[in-house]
């Protein structure tokens, strides 16, 4: 399996020898010591976009040597997080739990990244959205609140992705049922009534469904909790770019823990569901049921991504809490964190209120 491995990207400024940084806002590099600016390259290295790679070749370890990379990490004690450090860098912090890390050593070698979805929001803007969510938690703990908004900066951090394409044919049996209703006679309170009854018509059927399943996405990280970057969708993913590693200075990657293979089973599940669906409007009729789909899949291809993510991971009284922030649209989740106090004197006010209304009640009825 993969290492959960954090890579960084340095580009020295051409003027001053000061690393460069990719600006979401502008688009290009910065150098913020002396005010330089520099180009991305854009020359498309896949003509025609962003070529996927073919699944079986890879199942056969044939993927040219160009598709794969090498990298040099170090291991978070407490997550299990491979972060990679440049040569003057002896400790740092793991952005996922918050835990020092110390450097070490190990070469990783992996399937390089074909795209990225460069960073839109500038941590400033992320600061604010994760600031503004937490705000909204009505039992969150203040102090954490405060500690979030003046805290450190949230680091920046492309998260790795599978997608997949592939072309699929299913051949289904199932029951197409049509609604109709009958009227019989029933005895109520001592009366002969009649009333309808919904009954249900079954017809055997069997037909043929076929989809093209363009970019079925699966995370390919085990650092954050899954639910969290669900949630994070939807992602524009057609504004993505060919890989180029401009993209990447001031921030971090992160290489997929999830292998391809494992990947691929889960996006066959997404595939599935959708296959389903599919089968039941092709049943038609007002119900459905499926006895068996039958499908045949072909033409299977993918491509590792980038995905953008600022992220903040904060120890609040011997407690972690994390924060992830989609880097294109701001859209917030993380740890709901609760505040004891909050709570206790919430339901404290409940009482107070009950009680005052029982006895409004109890007054107007003459009872007191």
């Amino acid at each position: 399996m993969m290492d959960n491995t954090l890579s960084q990207h340095h580009f020295p400024c051409d003027l001053c020898g000061a690393d460069f940084r990719f600006d979401p806002t502008k688009g290009q590099l910065i150098c913020d010591h002396c005010g330089n600016e520099g180009e991305v390259r854009q020359k498309n290295p896949w003509a025609g976009g962003i070529r996927e790679l073919d699944f079986q070749q890879a199942l056969e370890n044939l993927l040219p040597a160009q598709a794969m990379e090498e990298t040099r990490v170090s291991e978070c004690p407490s997550c299990g997080a491979q972060v990679e450090m440049d040569g003057a860098t002896h400790a740092a912090e793991c952005p996922f739990c918050a835990t020092p890390v110390v450097t070490g050593t190990g070469t990783h070698r992996h399937i390089k990244p074909r795209g990225v979805l460069p960073f839109a929001l500038q941590e400033r803007d992320a600061h604010e959205a994760m600031s503004a969510w937490l705000g909204r938690l009505w039992f969150a703990p203040n102090g954490l609140q405060d500690y979030a908004r003046k805290g450190r900066k949230m680091e920046g951090i492309y998260v790795p992705y599978w997608t997949f394409d592939a072309q699929t044919d299913s051949r289904y049996r199932g029951q197409r049922g049509t609604v109709y209703y009958e009227t019989r006679s029933v005895m109520r309170d001592g009366e002969m009534k009649q009333e309808r009854v919904q009954k249900i018509r079954w017809r055997n059927v069997s037909g043929r469904v076929a989809r093209f399943f363009d970019d079925v996405l699966v995370l390919a990280s085990n650092a954050l909790p899954k639910r969290y970057t669900d949630a994070l969708e939807p992602w524009d993913l057609a504004a993505m770019e060919p890989y180029q590693p401009e993209y990447l200075a001031g921030f971090r990657a992160e290489a997929y823990t999830v292998e391809l293979t494992d990947g691929f089973n889960e996006a066959r599940e997404h595939m599935d569901q959708v296959i389903r669906r599919d089968v039941r409007f092709d049943i038609g009729g007002d119900r459905q049921r499926i006895s068996d789909v039958e499908t045949a899949i072909r033409d299977v291809t993918f491509k590792h991504v980038l995905l953008p993510v600022w992220v903040a991971a904060y120890k609040y009284r011997g407690e972690s809490y994390r924060f992830v922030v989609n880097g294109r649209t701001g859209r917030v989740q993380g740890e709901r964190p609760w505040s004891k106090w909050k709570i206790a004197l919430a339901a404290l006010a409940g009482l107070i209120v009950a009680g005052g209304i029982g006895y409004a009640i109890a007054v107007s009825e003459g009872k007191l």
